[in-house]
């Protein structure tokens, strides 16, 4: 998956309104040896949402990039599709993958040292209200909370860290040093 032994892979995973984007967003930001490696979905772009936040596509272009075997990952999550393409980072860089959990898993089946961060919301509560707030729909909200319900104990299981995102900036702290470490550590052994 990657070609340099010494780069991480580091997936950020979690349900639906944990805030996933805006943190990996701020982290690629913070340190200039990550890399976004940025996913494709099929769904709609939400009112607001920033037009690289995926590469939107249509169904049929992301099913003729899964028969060209152009994805690391897919999955079809609550009708829409999300995959991410294989990946080709910069020289020197570390992939950051921002995928659901059924991806985390495929990830980790083809590689076994990628670093999975599971992130959760303080309270379900919390991650409605940032559902809401970014849009979303009502019945859309239901779904991805039941969603979340299954997902997260498969996330938490597979994490090598589960980090729970009550305050974006402790969050990015937190996974900053996460990181160091795993970094220190892979150099070292």
């Amino acid at each position: 998956m990657n070609t340099n032994d010494s780069s991480l892979v580091i997936v950020v995973s979690g349900p639906g309104g944990v805030g996933k984007s805006t943190i990996v967003e701020k982290l690629v930001q913070r340190d200039e040896r990550l890399w976004l490696s940025r996913s494709w979905t099929t769904r709609e772009q939400r009112p607001g949402e920033a037009s690289d936040a995926y590469k939107f596509v249509s169904r049929r272009e992301f099913e003729d990039n899964i028969a060209a075997n152009g994805f690391l990952e897919w999955t079809d999550f609550l009708g829409n599709l999300y995959g991410t393409p294989t990946p080709r980072p910069p020289a020197g860089k570390d992939t950051v993958l921002e995928i659901e959990v059924d991806g985390a898993q495929q990830v980790k089946r083809l590689n076994a040292s990628a670093l999975l961060l599971f992130v959760l919301p303080p309270s379900r509560q919390e991650q409605k209200a940032r559902l809401r707030g970014r849009g979303d729909a009502d019945q859309k909200v239901e779904k991805r909370l039941r969603k979340a319900e299954e997902e997260e104990p498969v996330g938490k299981a597979i994490a090598d860290y589960v980090i729970i995102n009550d305050d974006l900036e402790s969050t990015l702290e937190e996974m900053s040093r996460i990181i160091a470490y795993e970094r220190k550590q892979r150099t070292s052994s």
